[in-house]
């Protein structure tokens, strides 16, 4: 098998809604990694992996208040042998009770908190997992209802890339986290939870490089199917990628979009013009999604084109805010038909 688990622990949190106070109940204080085990750590990994909405950032150098030790203080005795796991992620529960006592959040499920290594890689996630009831019926159609963690509803996660974290602890990135559902109020409380600020912006970056690689081939003076097909080779880089997990390269891209015509490269663009693009950085997919359709939806329509179609078979007009679309589908061309003879 590919991931590898060192150890794992899980503990149970509640907040009660009359006196907002959180109370703990600590798993045991060793698992086994069985069959089951190792499936579930498999889907984890993996849930986590598919979230697109993710940042990305490092731990903080403000040093902990009062008495209490940070996360990362926690984390370093664990990785140095000076304590246990079960006892490092008791401390680390303890400093989310805190966390979600501050917070006007009725987070309720369990802490996961598992080392593991995967494909090469050395990580740390810690999730909180909500809890969702089933319901079974016996061979007498009495009906029980039984609790199980419901991992596709994860949206409290973060994973500490402990290779990154060791060799470049003054990096911006080895810690990703999911964004809050509810805007920035439940990523802050995760990130507080463990002590870590936001460092490089996936989403400025990616719009950043998707700007330069716009104004280079308008200044090369592209013909527009050249252009849709830079921007189609970009896309299946990123793609790439982002399915290994790996982050986007300037040059890898500029490999692609330089021209071989003895001017100036994309990567000396992007030096002369000072975009503000890192060498190589995480990206956000879903900007780069979008150097080749257009899409929409509201009020019940919605639209979604090939670039190149747009200003040909599909024309914008912002003065009356209409949208003409001069080549329609077959498949929609047909059930349109369908409806003007229904109503006739």
């Amino acid at each position: 098998m590919s991931l590898i688990i060192s150890n794992i622990a899980l503990h149970f949190l509640t907040k009660k809604e009359e006196t907002g106070e959180v109370i703990i109940r600590f798993g045991p204080e060793s698992i086994d990694v069985s069959d089951r085990i190792q499936n579930f750590v498999e889907s984890l990994h993996s849930i986590y992996n598919k979230k697109g909405n993710k940042g990305y950032g490092h731990f903080s150098t403000m040093p902990a208040e009062g008495d209490e030790a940070r996360f990362v203080d926690i984390m370093e005795s664990y990785l140095g042998e000076n304590q246990s796991f079960n006892a490092f992620s008791q401390q680390a529960t303890n400093l989310l009770k805190n966390e979600l006592t501050k917070y006007d959040l009725a987070e309720t499920g369990y802490l996961v908190l598992c080392h593991y290594e995967h494909m090469g890689g050395r990580y740390l996630i810690a999730a909180i997992i909500p809890i969702s009831e089933h319901y079974s019926v016996d061979s007498e159609l009495n009906i029980s209802a039984n609790q199980h963690l419901d991992t596709d509803k994860l949206q409290l996660a973060a994973r500490i890339d402990l290779f990154d974290y060791q060799q470049n602890a003054s990096g911006d990135r080895y810690v990703t986290f999911i964004r809050g559902r509810a805007g920035r109020k439940v990523s802050d409380f995760f990130l507080d939870f463990l002590g870590c600020e936001e460092g490089v912006d996936a989403k400025a970056q990616t719009q950043n490089l998707v700007n330069a690689v716009e104004d280079y081939v308008a200044s090369n003076q592209l013909d527009a199917e050249e252009k849709q097909q830079t921007r189609k080779e970009l896309l299946s880089y990123c793609k790439e990628q982002k399915e290994s997990d790996q982050e986007v390269s300037l040059k890898e891209v500029d490999k692609m979009v330089s021209k071989d015509d003895g001017g100036e490269s994309f990567y000396e663009f992007c030096q002369t013009q000072e975009y503000d693009i890192e060498e190589s950085f995480p990206h956000d997919q879903a900007v780069v999604n979008k150097v080749t359709k257009y899409s929409g939806y509201g009020a019940g329509i919605s639209i979604s084109f090939e670039r190149s179609h747009f200003g040909q078979d599909v024309v914008y007009n912002a003065a009356n805010d209409s949208l003409t679309i001069y080549k329609v589908p077959p498949n929609l061309k047909e059930q349109l038909l369908q409806l003007l003879k229904n109503e006739e």
